[in-house]
C-alpha cells in the first residue's frame, strides 16, 4: 500500500494538557502533567502533536477540497499557558482561519461535538459554529458512501484514539481509509498521543467474532499503538477491503515515546472525562458486557463497578446511577449499586482482569451476569467467559493470551514510529 511518513527536525515547547475530571483525580492529573513536563525536559526532547505541525501538512491542503474527519478531540494545543484563554484550538477553526478550502466534516461515535451516548445514532446535521455540513459516521452510515466524497481532494483525520481495541475510533478510521481508497483520494493522518500506549495486553480478536467493536483479527484489546501507526499497519497488511491502495500520509508527532505520560485536554468521549478513567477503560471496558456498571449515570464513569447483586460487605462503595450527560439510560438506574471505588487505583501496566473476575464469583445471580454477545464482541473471543465461568485463575487466563500478543508484537514492530 501507499503510505507517507513526514518529518521534521524542529522541535516546540511541550504541552501537557489540563485535566477534564473531577474529585482527586484532578489532582493526580496535574501530578501526571508535571512529572511528564520534567520527564521530557530530562529526556532533551519536546513533544509536537502531529495537528500543531501546521508547517508539514498545509502544504497538502493547499488548493483542495477538503473534508475532516474530527470531534471535541481534534485539538491545536498551544504551546504555553495564558491566564484566563483557552489552551486549545479546534482544527477545523484553524483550518479555517488559515483559509484552507474546508467543504465538510465527517464525525464518529459521539458526534462532532461529543454529546451522544455510546451507541446512540448521530444524526446529519450543520455546525452552528461554522455552518459546515456534519456528516455522521456512525449508525447506519459507518463507512462514507461515494456521494458523500463527491468533489473532495483530500480527508484529514485528527481524532484522540486510548489505544483499546474496541473504541470505535479506529473502525471509523478502517472505514474512512477503505472509501478513500475506492474513491482514489488520499488520506491524511494527524498522530496524537496513545494514553495507554506503554503496554500490549488482553485477549486477541477472533476472525469469526470482528465487529465494529473489533475489525481485525489478531490485535490484542490493548494495541499500543498510536492511531498514525495503526493506520499504517491497517493499510500494508491488506486490511481494507478495497481493489485500490490507499493513499495515506501520518503527520508523526516529534519527542513522543510510548512510555511517555500523556493527559488529554479534554474528554475523547463522554464517559472517559479524565485520565483515570482513560486509563481503567482497558480493564473496565469489558464490563459492557457483563451485568456491571462501571460507573456510567454517575461523575465516576470508568473508575467504579458496582451492582445491586454484589454484596455490600465486599463492596463497600455505594452509588445510584441517573441519566446524565452520555448516559441517558445507565444499568440499574435508580438502583442502589454496591461496588469497588478504583479512582485512587495506581496507574497499570495490563489489564487488570481481577474486577470482573472477582465480581463473577461474588454474583448473586451467576445465570445474568454476562451478555454474552455483548461479551464476546468486546472480549473478541467466546473463551474468555468460560474461564471466567470455570473460576479458571487469573493467572492461567493472563497465560493464555501471551502467544496471541507476541505474534502481534512482532506485527506491530514493523510499523512503529516511535520508541
Amino acid at each position: 500500500m501507499a503510505f507517507r511518513l513526514l518529518k521534521s527536525n524542529f522541535f516546540l515547547v511541550v504541552v501537557i494538557a489540563i485535566s477534564c475530571g473531577n474529585h482527586p483525580g484532578k489532582q493526580k492529573q496535574e501530578a501526571a502533567a508535571e512529572a511528564s513536563l520534567t520527564d521530557a525536559q530530562n529526556q532533551e526532547t519536546e513533544l509536537v502533536l502531529g495537528a500543531n505541525r501546521t508547517e508539514a501538512y498545509l502544504p497538502l491542503l493547499k488548493n483542495k477540497r477538503v473534508a475532516v474527519v474530527g470531534n471535541p478531540s481534534s485539538l491545536i494545543l498551544k504551546p504555553e499557558k495564558i491566564e484566563g484563554e483557552k489552551r486549545y484550538t479546534h482544527l477545523v477553526d484553524s483550518l479555517l482561519s488559515l483559509n484552507v478550502n474546508l467543504v465538510k466534516v465527517f464525525s464518529p461515535e459521539h458526534g462532532f461535538r461529543g454529546t451522544a451516548d455510546a451507541g446512540e445514532a448521530v444524526k446529519d446535521g450543520k455546525d452552528p459554529k461554522t455552518g459546515l455540513p456534519v456528516i455522521s459516521l456512525y449508525g447506519n452510515n459507518k463507512k462514507p458512501k461515494p456521494g458523500q466524497l463527491e468533489g473532495l481532494d483530500v480527508i484529514v483525520f485528527d481524532i484522540q484514539d486510548v489505544g483499546v481495541r474496541f473504541y470505535t475510533y479506529i473502525a471509523t478510521l478502517h472505514y474512512v481509509m477503505e472509501a478513500a481508497a475506492d474513491a482514489g483520494i488520499p488520506v491524511l493522518v494527524l498522530d496524537r498521543p496513545n494514553p495507554n500506549g506503554s503496554y500490549v495486553d488482553g485477549p486477541v480478536m477472533e476472525a469469526e467474532h470482528t465487529s465494529f467493536l473489533g475489525m481485525h483479527a489478531g490485535v490484542p484489546l490493548v494495541h499500543g499503538m498510536t492511531i498514525g501507526e495503526y493506520a499504517q499497519m491497517m493499510a500494508k497488511e491488506g486490511w481494507l477491503q478495497s481493489q485500490k491502495e490507499v493513499e495515506l500520509t501520518v503527520i508523526p508527532m516529534t519527542g513522543y515515546r510510548h512510555d511517555l505520560a500523556y493527559s488529554l485536554p479534554v474528554r475523547p468521549s463522554p464517559n472517559l472525562p479524565n485520565d483515570q478513567s482513560v486509563m481503567l477503560y482497558p480493564s473496565l471496558g469489558l464490563c459492557e458486557g457483563t451485568a456491571l456498571n462501571a460507573g456510567r449515570g454517575t461523575e465516576m464513569q470508568f473508575q467504579v463497578i458496582g451492582s445491586p447483586l454484589l454484596p455490600a460487605a465486599d463492596y463497600p462503595l455505594t452509588y445510584t446511577p441517573q441519566p446524565n450527560f452520555g448516559s441517558k439510560n445507565p444499568k440499574f438506574k435508580g438502583e442502589v449499586c454496591h461496588g469497588l471505588d478504583l479512582r485512587d487505583l495506581a496507574p497499570l501496566d495490563r489489564v487488570d482482569l481481577s474486577f470482573i473476575y472477582n465480581a463473577y464469583q461474588n454474583y448473586t445471580d451467576k445465570a445474568s451476569f454476562f451478555n454474552t454477545t455483548n461479551f464476546t464482541a468486546h472480549a473478541g473471543t467466546t473463551l474468555l467467559q468460560k474461564q471466567i465461568e470455570q473460576d479458571l485463575g487469573l493467572d492461567a487466563i493472563y497465560a493464555s493470551w501471551k502467544p496471541g500478543i507476541d505474534r502481534f508484537k512482532a506485527l506491530r514492530s514493523r510499523y512503529l514510529i516511535y520508541p
